[in-house]
């Protein structure tokens, strides 16, 4: 008979298949297994819609009576765009559950758990906890600091320049890690941008399923929302991005009188205008922090920044990159070509040391995954 652990893993699986689809809800996927047999399965598709154990119930039917669920984070406990998971394993005559993290959410939060105790199910927490946090590592973050998780992209030659002294950068990768950069796009609720990219680069900055390698329903693909730090209002109306369906959010500092048009039914263009604080003392520019709790309170767990060195470069220097996904293209560019970072840094001391997570290779290119080895600070 397989054990805890095994069914657990099966359900970690099936949580995976919404990597791209679940925004902003979690991804859960939740096994059914009675007397030694799996009898239902079921994955959280879409926001609003069924819940990984309502679909492995709707897939078991009256045989979900006596069963042991195994879930791969805590079932709510409260009423959403649907009913309390929690509530539906107990009329169901679920009689043992298997959790494998606590849900963060504060409207959850060990309620599930204590539900169906007090129903009488026997419950076991903490089964495959790390791998499940891992799954739902931006969802996790947001619950419990209020901060989406931050993944800063870059491409760097060997010599580490990320573009020629114009500007030009496409493209110094190659066809197999721009197909993995679409997958990082596809997993991202929102992906930034800094107006000097768009004016020198002219990108669409949208996830273009066909070039992704990922076979998932049509239905489910999503695209994230765009955010273009322009702090001056310099978006061009004639810019790519405006052109392509999906909703943009404009960082500024203050909102223009005109704004550019976009085509009908095409999407929504929005204005979040910065506050001027003693964190960011530099008047001219969007307070990004402040921007991070912006985007944390409108229910986005993973952002994705896609900018030139500038950009990146503030990013790095205030502290809110969680995970730098740096892909390493075999080709010289000349000392003349831009940094990968823009940091003005004159001490040893004033270093950003970070861990090595994961190398692989990409084609024929390396990815190189890091996390800093200072913590981003906690939101208060």
């Amino acid at each position: 008979m397989l054990a805890d652990r095994d069914y657990m893993a099966k359900a970690l699986q099936l949580a995976r298949l919404g990597l791209y689809s679940t925004s902003p809800n979690p991804r859960v996927g939740c096994v059914l297994v009675k007397d030694g047999e799996i009898i239902g399965e079921g994955w959280h598709q879409k926001a609003g819609e069924g819940h990984a154990e309502v679909n492995a119930l709707r897939a078991a039917g009256k045989n979900a009576e006596g069963a042991t669920a195994y879930v791969t984070l805590e079932p709510c406990s409260h009423f959403g765009r649907t009913p309390p998971c929690a509530k539906g394993l107990i009329d169901a005559g679920i009689v043992r559950v298997v959790g494998a993290t606590t849900d963060p959410n504060p409207q959850v939060a060990g309620r599930g758990y204590n539900m169906l105790r007090d129903a009488g199910i026997e419950v076991v927490e903490s089964c495959l906890q790390a791998e499940a946090e891992a799954i739902n590592i931006g969802f996790m973050q947001r619950m419990r600091t209020g901060l989406p998780y931050v993944r800063a992209k870059l491409a760097q030659s060997l010599d580490g320049r990320t573009a020629m002294a114009s500007g030009e950068s496409q493209w110094i990768t190659g066809p197999q890690a721009r197909q993995d950069v679409q997958r990082l796009r596809a997993r991202s609720c929102a992906i930034i941008t800094g107006v000097d990219s768009v004016l020198i680069d002219d990108p669409s900055m949208t996830v273009r399923p066909e070039e992704t390698g990922i076979e998932q329903e049509a239905r489910l693909w999503r695209q994230p929302l765009r955010v273009v730090i322009d702090g001056q209002n310099r978006l061009p109306s004639d810019a790519k991005l405006l052109q392509q369906n999906g909703d943009i959010l404009v960082a500024t500092l203050a909102e223009p009188e005109s704004k550019p048009e976009r085509p009908a039914n095409s999407g929504s263009l929005n204005y979040w205008v910065s506050p001027q604080t003693d964190k960011e003392p530099d008047r001219s520019k969007v307070d990004l922090s402040a921007l991070m709790r912006y985007l944390g309170e409108q229910g986005h767990n993973e952002i994705l920044v896609e900018s030139g060195a500038q950009l990146a470069g503030a990013f790095a220097a205030h502290n809110l990159i969680n995970e730098l996904v740096l892909y390493c293209a075999p080709t010289l560019l000349g000392s003349n070509a831009k940094p990968l970072l823009s940091l003005d840094f004159s001490e040893m001391k004033q270093q950003i040391r970070w861990h090595w997570q994961d190398v692989r290779m990409v084609g024929n290119d390396l990815r190189l995954t890091l996390t800093p080895s200072t913590p981003a600070p906690e939101e208060n």
